[in-house]
């Protein structure tokens, strides 16, 4: 029995062990009872300085994932096709082999870019991935790159590139001193906080409401979030950048502003957003021209105010103008680097002021098909499909996707299935198989997140308090069995092989792979100044760096250390949102428009084949308002068919007084197909993928598609 902090639980242990939720943003740190060497218990580790004891159901369905049967832990490779495919496995060497030359044939008869690349979401949580999975994309060369950013958080990074001088300078809101919490497009209490890492977030808005505060929350449905809410108001779905900035003309004509000195272009500020009135805010959002007004002067007036927004905002067609809208909110309001307002962390790793992650570059090269921009090295998921598929060279004819499953979680899904199974070759890096890693020829898992240590190199970054913690591996790792980072470089020796790479060029990419993610993790810590490794290791629970504090304007990444609040990327896009104001884009006759939406107890695409979450009543029904069902004669649980350009979908519909009329949702990453291997329950559970509906045709600015406001039909199925 005892408390181990440091080597994995022996065979057969029985007692406690600190562990961490790396599933999603949060971070939460955990603490696991263990019994005869299994996980019995999972329950929030009160001594965690940033989650407090705080763990959601996500967090519990570790010990599911690390048992599950279903889980690959050995090479497979697909035998056969379609409904005659099998998988047997086969050895690391041959698999490794195999991916090699396979990879090196398609690069010496077509070029580097005949090979695709897609990183799914749990990249961002893996440290094996932070430490080495970059160094092995880079080791492909080739610019055909696509990841989960570009149908998620884009326009965020886009807009801080622009106005920071960096890609990941992120401001988070200081929730735990606010006065006003304005939340646009955002449901942090089913996420925890997106690109603000805020675990505990239930408790966080008790302690404002308590201290006298507001949360102020504008969204097409009435969220788990609006529900504890100060203030909800429905707005339409894509319409919220006419709403910021009709906000921003209030605060400017009403002299509410007062900028800090180190920004630049207010004045051109004030006469771009001249033309968006409240009125015309009104006739896009439905949301009342003199609540626009009240909104806004409401927040110029608190005493300390912080403006968010996230996903609704950011999976829309405006998304860039919308999170630009929210960062001139907090700045021209004088609650940017202010205690209460919007801040920066600053972790003990630092990506940012070390360029651990590039500052970001636009349109040095773009897609072949569409002529879509690149936006920090990478192309829009939205083009991946048509970039497989269309006849010519550059042409992807090799694919390599790590922990994703882009068919459920990209526009146009269906398409893209079809376009995979058309591939010369594919190898998944995954340990499931699901809707995307069954077109693969091999799949190469890693361990589990319970058998590799931790330290969240990304999350640190956008959290609501300084924290540092690692984590080591609570089990030792099988045997037989491969991190995620050991997959990376040894792939990479043997495709520079398969090359025909000199000796001196394998031995320079053997070296670069050789130090484990601790040892690298160690000397960021030593050049960062603030902890060490050893402090961490003595305690696992997390390091206390203390409270979020002004940093501005010495952090800035920008040449002159100031900030252009007029942007022309940004700016060039207001004309194409001016036009669509005006109708330049009209719904059909008896077109909705369609929303995502989550749930705390999925994780994207996954965790559905994990019982304990998906126990109790569905969650994959349409959403739609009573009034809507009325009008169409649609009884309340009937089957019915939503379709919009791409598709259509068959789904059961609940009515719901949380929907705005005229407004419809699907949650994302339902929709699977795969039984056996991988999907034990997922088979079972229903519903339909929402990118079976989504447009791949419709994208920000920025390259992010507009998974939302999607215009669709519903009728009896």
């Amino acid at each position: 029995m005892g408390l181990l902090t440091e080597d994995p639980v022996p065979p057969g242990f029985t007692g406690t062990r600190i562990g961490v939720c790396n599933l999603c943003e949060a971070i939460c740190g955990v603490e696991l009872t263990i019994t005869d060497g299994a996980v019995t218990g999972i329950r929030g580790n009160d001594k965690d300085p940033l989650s407090r004891g705080y763990i959601c159901p996500k967090g519990v369905s570790l010990a599911d994932v690390h048992a599950d049967p279903d889980r690959l832990r050995r090479p497979v490779r697909r035998m056969g096709r379609g409904a005659e495919a099998r998988w047997e496995e086969i050895s690391w060497d041959e698999a490794l082999d195999l991916v090699a030359e396979r990879l090196a044939a398609t690069i010496r008869e077509h070029g580097a870019n005949a090979v695709g690349v897609y990183l799914g979401n749990p990249n961002a949580h893996s440290l094996g991935f932070a430490t080495h999975g970059t160094a092995f994309v880079k080791a492909l060369r080739t610019r055909n790159r696509f990841s989960a950013s570009t149908v998620d958080q884009i326009p965020h990074q886009f807009v801080a590139w622009q106005l920071f001088g960096h890609q990941l300078l992120l401001p988070v809101p200081d929730i735990d001193r606010t006065d006003h919490f304005l939340v646009l497009g955002a449901n942090p209490m089913a996420s925890n906080g997106s690109l603000m890492t805020v675990p505990d977030f239930p408790n966080r808005v008790r302690e404002l409401k308590a201290r006298g505060g507001r949360m102020v929350v504008l969204d097409p449905r009435r969220t788990e979030t609006a529900k504890v809410a100060t203030e909800h108001h429905f707005v339409r779905p894509g319409s919220d950048a006419a709403v910021l900035l009709a906000m921003l003309n209030v605060l400017l004509a009403d002299g509410l502003t007062t900028p800090p000195s180190y920004v630049d272009n207010v004045d051109r500020v004030r006469e771009l957003v001249a033309e968006f009135t409240p009125e015309r805010a009104e006739l896009a959002s439905g949301l009342p021209a003199d609540t626009v007004r009240r909104l806004a002067r409401d927040f110029a007036a608190a005493d300390r105010a912080a403006a968010y927004g996230r996903m609704g905002l950011s999976t829309q067609s405006f998304g860039s103008v919308c999170q630009w809208a929210i960062q001139l909110l907090n700045l021209l309001t004088g609650n940017f680097d202010r205690e209460g307002g919007v801040l920066f962390p600053e972790p003990a790793v630092d990506t940012v002021g070390r360029r651990i992650v590039g500052p970001g570059h636009h349109d040095v090269w773009r897609s072949r098909v569409r002529q879509v921009p690149e936006f920090a090295g990478e192309l829009p998921a939205a083009t991946m499909r048509e970039e497989i598929t269309t006849p010519g060279e550059g042409r992807i004819r090799a694919m390599v996707t790590i922990a994703g499953n882009p068919v459920l979680s990209t526009p146009d899904g269906s398409g893209l299935a079809e376009a995979l199974d058309g591939l010369d070759f594919m190898v998944a890096i995954d340990i499931y198989l699901n809707e995307t890693t069954r077109h693969a020829d091999v799949i190469l898992p890693t361990t589990s997140a319970l058998e590799r240590d931790q330290y969240d190199v990304l999350f640190h970054g956008f959290a609501v308090r300084n924290t540092a913690r690692y984590t080591p591996a609570v089990f030792a790792k099988p045997e037989n069995a491969r991190h995620d980072w050991e997959i990376f470089g040894t792939l990479a020796e043997r495709l520079q092989g398969a090359l025909g790479a000199g000796l001196k060029d394998r031995l320079a990419t053997r070296a670069r792979f050789a130090p484990s993610p601790a040892a690298i993790v160690t000397g960021l810590l030593r050049t960062g100044g603030q902890t060490t490794m050893r402090a961490l290791r003595r305690h696992p629970e997390g390091v206390d760096l203390g409270p979020l504090r002004p940093t501005m304007p010495d952090r800035l990444q920008t040449e002159t250390k100031r900030i252009d609040l007029a942007p022309e990327l940004l700016v060039a896009d207001l004309p194409r949102l001016s036009a669509t104001l005006d109708g330049a884009d009209p719904l059909g006759a008896g077109e909705l428009l369609l929303i995502g939406r989550r749930h705390k107890q999925d994780c994207n695409s996954w965790l559905h084949n994990t019982e304990r979450l998906t126990r109790g009543r569905p969650r994959h029904h349409l959403l739609m308002h009573p009034k809507d069902l009325a009008e169409r004669g649609i009884e309340d649980g009937a089957l019915v068919r939503v379709s919009s350009r791409v598709g259509s979908v068959d789904v059961e519909v609940s009515g719901a007084d949380d929907m705005m009329p005229g407004v419809v949702s699907l949650p994302h990453g339902y929709g699977h197909q795969v039984a056996g291997t991988g999907q034990r329950h997922a088979a079972t559970v229903a519903g339909v993928s929402i990118n079976d509906l989504t447009d791949p045709d419709r994208l920000d600015v920025s390259g992010n598609a507009a998974l939302n406001g999607v215009p669709v039909t519903v009728q009896p199925a």
